[in-house]
């Protein structure tokens, strides 16, 4: 690594569905940009998400609550790259197309549950996700690491014990942490929105007032 890309900030990536975006995702996205010094940290909603049952949602409406939930926040972005492409929304090529932009050095991140990390096998390509980044493993409680198989060999081999190291490389590390838990999900703001009941607090006002402008949920 060249010491301009030693000195640079790390960037990093968070995808999902959001659907939709709320505090929760918002706090924790805050927490890893100050806790890992991320010049930025892209918020990337799925399109087509190969794993689930797609949104009734669309992507569109999607990504714009996302955008209204991180203005005036730089250090978080709205990143529609997958809207732009077709077929299922598979995460190694979103990473490819983003270590072409920030170039082979700098220091590139995916954020991930632990949920996440119990399902790897079944990603598309996983094992190649660090050719592109490290992994940032976000671990919440009443969710544990994977104890054996080929997810718990490979995660046992390129874990990282500190966070400095995200600097040291610009790919190939797997960093776990622990983020202060928020419960908020998704899936509640939906229910409440289609019981007619208030989502308020649970998510920023701009997006409160997008869902209701356009009738999500219900």
């Amino acid at each position: 690594m060249t010491a301009t890309a030693a000195n640079a900030s790390p960037v990093a990536v968070l995808g999902g569905t959001f659907n939709p975006i709320h505090n929760g995702h918002l706090r924790s996205a805050l927490e890893l940009v100050e806790l890992l010094g991320l010049e930025r940290l892209h918020l990337m909603p799925c399109a087509n998400p190969p794993h689930r049952q797609a949104p009734a949602c669309a992507a569109e409406q999607r990504a714009d609550m996302v955008e209204l939930a991180v203005a005036g926040e730089p250090r978080l972005i709205c990143d529609r790259r997958e809207l732009a492409r077709s077929g299922p929304s598979w995460t190694v090529d979103s990473l490819a197309g983003l270590r072409v932009e920030y170039g082979p050095e700098r220091s590139l991140g995916l954020v991930m549950g632990c949920d996440a990390l119990l399902g790897l096998e079944r990603w598309h390509r996983w094992q190649a996700l660090l050719d592109y980044a490290h992994i940032i493993v976000i671990a919440r409680p009443g969710w544990h690491l994977p104890g054996a198989g080929a997810v718990a060999e490979w995660l046992a081999r390129h874990r990282m014990t500190d966070a400095s190291a995200l600097r040291a490389q610009a790919a190939g590390g797997i960093l776990v942490l622990e983020l202060r838990p928020l419960a908020i999900s998704s899936t509640e703001i939906r229910a409440l929105c289609g019981e007619r009941r208030s989502a308020r607090y649970l998510l920023p006002e701009p997006v409160l007032d997008y869902i209701e402008t356009h009738q999500l949920y219900r």
